[in-house]
């Protein structure tokens, strides 16, 4: 038997975990989550919950609990730099871990140092930014930007999961605003407002406005060449499974530049008909189980095979798809 750990990921990890024992009997999956009562609990074999820790603290936890519940492989979302950073420590201890060299790890988390290794590649577009750290720098940047994009918009340059993704949107209307959704739409003054209490903030980067469709790509290096499954995001439920040749290169160039080896997920912005690439999550992606469906290719499975040192074939469905998701209830069990 074979037992793996996944720490405090996303609701989605739930198809992830349920792709990877659908190929594996002997795999017993392990799960953990800040939030005990996360519906991931469903999809694994031993769930527990954790402690609210960082830094060291939560790397000694993790250590503990690999040595406590007899950890095989190790699957980690939360605190990945970190993890990467030590995972010598894991090997010590007979753990395998899925995550890539901190060299390359440490970039991809930074968003400007992700653009400023790609913004003198002649194949690869990425978007004008400035990073600030002050009203004074964000007022100036924002003047720039917004001369020559219709929009712009912000965001930490470490930041998970786009929480703090904001547009500068001046014709929003307060009154208008109380029969929509809340959105990530903020105006310039509202902003401003909220940097206005600090004298210095972490890095922001400042950025125009991508208003066209995503592209997500779910990718693997194999020993049987790149899995690289694009996934076109609209505004509804549904994505569009297609494979065109420039973007497939440009995941190409893109991974000969930072030679991942496990799970990513590549993440290209159209504008005006360019793809610009946004960022690179070192990680499986939130969607990956659309990918999996749509082209009969099990990315989970290969990809803990491999940190295993098990090469599992592929070969992928590359015919257009159309595929979307559906909500399902799902009790969760009390103590």
């Amino acid at each position: 038997m074979v037992r793996i750990w996944f720490n405090h990921w996303f609701s989605t990890s739930y198809q992830i975990i349920n792709l990877l024992k659908k190929e594996n009997k002997d795999f017993v999956v392990i799960g953990s989550n800040r939030q005990y009562y996360s519906v991931i609990q469903n999809a694994c074999d031993e769930w527990y919950e954790e402690p609210e820790l960082n830094g060291e603290e939560y790397l000694e936890f993790c250590i503990g609990f690999c040595k406590k519940n007899k950890i095989n492989a190790f699957v980690p979302k939360h605190n990945m730099v970190d993890i990467s950073k030590n995972i010598d420590r894991f090997h010590e201890i007979g753990v395998k871990v899925m995550v890539d060299k901190y060299e390359l790890i440490s970039i991809l988390s930074n968003k400007d140092k992700t653009y400023d290794l790609f913004k003198n590649s002649k194949n690869i577009q990425v978007p004008d930014f400035k990073v600030v750290r002050s009203l004074v720098e964000f007022e100036e940047a924002y003047r720039e930007l917004n001369k020559k994009y219709e929009r712009v918009c912000v965001k930490f340059v470490q930041d998970e999961g786009g929480q703090s993704f904001r547009i500068i949107e001046n014709t929003i209307s307060k009154f208008a605003a109380l029969s929509l959704y809340p959105s990530s739409k903020i105006s310039y003054l509202s902003f401003v407002d909220a940097l206005s209490d600090e004298v210095e903030f972490k890095d922001m980067i400042v950025m125009p406005y991508l208003p066209g469709n995503e592209i997500s790509v779910d990718c693997l290096k194999t020993a049987n060449g790149l899995i690289a499954i694009p996934r076109m995001k609209g505004p509804s439920r549904d994505e569009q499974i297609q494979f065109h040749d420039d973007i497939i290169g440009m995941c190409n160039e893109i991974l000969e530049k930072v030679p991942l080896e496990y799970p990513c997920n590549i993440q290209f912005k159209i504008l005006d008909n360019i793809p610009y690439l946004l960022e690179i999550n070192t990680r499986m992606s939130g969607g990956i189980q659309m990918s999996c469906l749509a082209t009969e290719v099990n990315i989970p499975d290969i990809a803990i095979n491999k940190l295993l040192g098990v090469n599992k074939k592929w070969s992928a469905n590359k015919s257009t798809k159309r595929v979307s998701y559906i909500e399902m209830a799902q009790l969760i069990e009390l103590d």
